[in-house]
């Protein structure tokens, strides 16, 4: 089973990157697709839970609160994005509105806090980098959320054509600690236009790992360990959701690889 996992678009709840995946012990990822009216009920179990809608409008229940008329984007590349968060150890119910594509994220998690919403107007945006390695960086579920969740961080990258993110090189696998958190994560692509592409280097320095991947729309990829750069093509705006967890808590301060550091 590879770490990187190429689209997949079907209906109702798809899993993308599955809780018995091998290289993740923490994270899970979902996806589902619903059309108007259509209504969709789970359970958390053992998983902290973030629905983060990608298109559409939906309304979700869960632990006696409800959230209703929740909008969205018409595309990620449209605006910031709406996210529920359901605790772990709970049962929620969505309705679609019209059309929606929705991210399940899923994190391990022992704490049950109580469920909220972050709406567009909350979501904290940073621009990151420099020259071809600007980017823009949604936070989403990170520092606003401290004492809210128990583990999960949750944001959004956007990249400009042909620039890069998660640059200079970082990783963020708990080699280095307790400097550097052990942290895994997820990420979920998507491009602009939709037949673009991207890149996705992922490596090590003892080369145990040293491969690219293309990135098309809506594929994922699986971040257990090593640095991890991603690049848009030239022409195509490349997009990814990410979530990341692990024991070591929720700051982060990734390690940058000593060999392109003085990039910054």
């Amino acid at each position: 089973m590879s770490r990187f996992v190429k689209a997949k678009e079907e209906q109702g709840y798809v899993d993308i990157i599955a809780e018995d995946n091998p290289y993740l012990k923490i994270l899970a990822l979902g996806k589902l697709f619903m059309a108007g009216g259509q209504q969709y009920s789970a359970s958390t179990g053992a998983y902290e839970t973030a629905l983060v809608l990608l298109s559409g409008h939906m309304s979700v229940s869960c632990e006696g609160v409800t959230f209703d008329g929740l909008d969205s984007r018409d595309s990620v590349f449209v605006g910031k994005a709406t996210t529920v968060y359901i605790p772990c150890r709970s049962s929620y119910t969505v309705i679609a509105e019209g059309k929606a594509v929705i991210a399940v994220c899923k994190v391990k998690a022992e704490e049950k806090h109580r469920p909220f919403v972050v709406r567009p107007g909350e979501v904290v945006v940073h621009q990151r980098g420099k020259d071809s390695w600007k980017r823009e960086v949604h936070d989403i579920i990170a520092d606003n959320a401290d004492g809210r969740v128990h583990r999960m961080i949750l944001g959004e990258t956007f990249n400009e054509a042909g620039n890069w993110s998660s640059y200079p090189p970082h990783k963020h696998d708990g080699e280095f600690a307790p400097e550097e958190p052990n942290l895994e994560e997820v990420y979920h692509y998507q491009t602009n236009p939709s037949q673009g592409f991207g890149i996705q280097v992922h490596y090590t320095k003892d080369g145990s790992i040293d491969d690219a991947h293309i990135i098309r729309h809506c594929d994922s990829f699986a971040i257990d360990k090593g640095y991890h750069p991603v690049s848009a093509a030239g022409g195509y705006e490349v997009y990814y959701l990410w979530f990341m967890a692990g024991e070591s808590g929720r700051k982060l301060n990734p390690y940058d690889d000593p060999d392109h550091k003085w990039l910054k």
